[in-house]
């Protein structure tokens, strides 16, 4: 019985070689990003905490693209996973030309809104308590952010195309060679333009934002340029520009799919916005200390959130080759992995929660406040993990209304509320509400389980 339990959870050798082959080159990819986006932060944080806060506010703005254009991208990724399975090349492209249309109008949409709406937008997260400094100079940093930082959305935005691609398909290797490329360009002239070395002009918060903007397009030009020169290897990208026409019955079927993720992924995205903003009315230490623990959080959970790629990655290959078991057994073999992996980083971040926040140039407040959320978000990183992979499994068959009510609804209609209410109308410190907050997503934790015993999301969409 026992051993019996045990090929149920643990996997064999070859599994994890398969597993952490997908998923070891996801892990150093976001590990480089969120180290020197960490080295940015820090940068941008030795500068004063009202240039922190400013761009860390534009950042949360901008995080709301970013998964508005996951989200459009990964409901036709559901498809390139299942047609890169059953070795349908002609669906791939049909899937990556339905991408670069999204991809396109989410770009338009959202930097006509940034444009017209950017500074009240800013200026409602600096609305509370004038604690931790003077939020009129956080509001004209995060203007002059920005102004810059919408020159990268277009890159942004043809990089994610093709790198989505590539990794629905089980290359995840040149993404993480890009980003690498991408996050020591970026380090490099943070370092030049923030604080004006080596003759560069001392730019600040603009220097930060330039240095973005380049690294985003060295990224986007390295994954393209060897999408190019190996579209013979890789077939799928031969001719990809051929046509830019998406048959209308397959643009209905990606669209049926895929809408429900993209809203998820925008209504989540504004959501974590609104908790933000709910816990800025307690004042501008809340907003640094938040920006400080998120930060570092971010580069602890990449072990777990590689683990839910690779859940969407070869639970989407199984099921697209008709191998519904292993599907199965797969994705119980991997959430437990990725839980794994979560209950060690999470205690490393618990235990080492005083040291980061010492790095920052701020107040003895704002510190307190971020290594208080950083415990916190030590001990949820296990349901956190959890949450995760069963979010991509679920996804993996394309059931997407599902995980729209799984994820975005129950964070609007439970989380934000939450946290408004204890926010607005109670006494409790800060910490305690977003430990509140972070204890209510066990509700979610007993409602994927049940989802995933189910298994009502096992199922082949590209012979449907």
């Amino acid at each position: 019985m026992k051993a019996l339990t045990k090929s149920r959870y643990i996997g064999n050798r070859q599994f994890y070689k398969t597993v952490f082959g997908i998923a070891i080159p996801i892990m150093i990819q976001n590990g480089i990003t969120n180290f020197v986006s960490l080295l940015d932060n820090i940068m941008v944080g030795q500068i004063g905490t009202e240039q922190m806060s400013g761009v860390a506010i534009v950042n949360q703005l901008i995080f709301i693209f970013f998964l508005c254009m996951f989200g459009g991208l990964s409901g036709a990724g559901i498809f390139t996973a299942q047609y890169f399975g059953y070795k349908d090349d002609e669906g791939i492209r049909h899937t990556f030309r339905y991408k670069l249309w999204l991809g396109l109008i989410i770009v338009l949409i959202t930097t006509a809104i940034l444009l017209i709406f950017g500074t009240p937008l800013i200026q409602s997260y600096l609305s509370g308590t004038q604690d931790g400094g003077d939020p009129v100079a956080a509001l004209h940093y995060g203007e002059d952010y920005l102004k810059v930082i919408l020159i990268s959305l277009p890159a942004i935005y043809i990089g994610m195309v093709y790198s989505s691609t590539l990794r629905e398909c089980g290359q995840t290797k040149v993404p993480m060679f890009a980003s690498v490329i991408a996050v020591l360009v970026n380090l490099l002239f943070n370092y030049l333009l923030i604080f004006g070395k080596m003759g560069f002009p001392k730019l600040g918060v603009v220097g930060a934002a330039i240095a973005t903007v380049i690294s985003r397009y060295v990224e986007m030009t390295i994954v393209v340029t060897w999408c190019v020169k190996h579209r013979h290897s890789h077939k799928f990208f031969s001719g990809i520009y051929r046509t830019l026409r998406v048959p209308k019955v397959l643009v209905g079927k990606f669209f049926r799919t895929g809408m429900p993720i993209l809203v998820n992924e925008g209504l989540w995205s504004i959501g974590v916005a609104l908790l933000a903003l709910a816990y800025s009315t307690r004042g501008m230490n809340v907003v640094a200390g938040q920006n400080i623990a998120n930060t570092i959080n971010n580069l602890f959970n990449i072990a777990f959130i590689a683990m839910g790629d690779a859940v969407a990655i070869l639970v989407g290959q199984a099921l697209g080759s008709g191998d519904l078991e292993r599907a199965k057994d797969w994705t119980r073999k991997m959430i437990v992995t990725g839980m794994m992996l979560a209950l060690v980083t999470g205690s490393i971040l618990f235990a080492t929660s005083g040291l980061f926040p010492n790095m920052y140039n701020t107040n003895d407040q704002a510190k307190q406040i971020a290594t208080a959320f950083l415990m916190v978000q030590g001990i949820a990183m296990l349901k956190d993990s959890f949450l995760h992979c069963s979010y991509f499994a679920l996804r993996s068959g394309g059931k997407t209304i599902i995980t729209f009510l799984f994820d975005s609804v129950f964070m609007m209609a439970v989380s934000v509320p939450l946290a408004y209410v204890l926010s607005e109308f109670t006494e409790l410190s800060v910490v305690w509400i977003f430990a509140l907050v972070h204890a209510a997503d066990l509700i979610k934790c007993i409602i994927g389980y049940i989802l995933l015993k189910k298994g009502v999301w096992i199922r082949n969409i590209v012979k449907e």
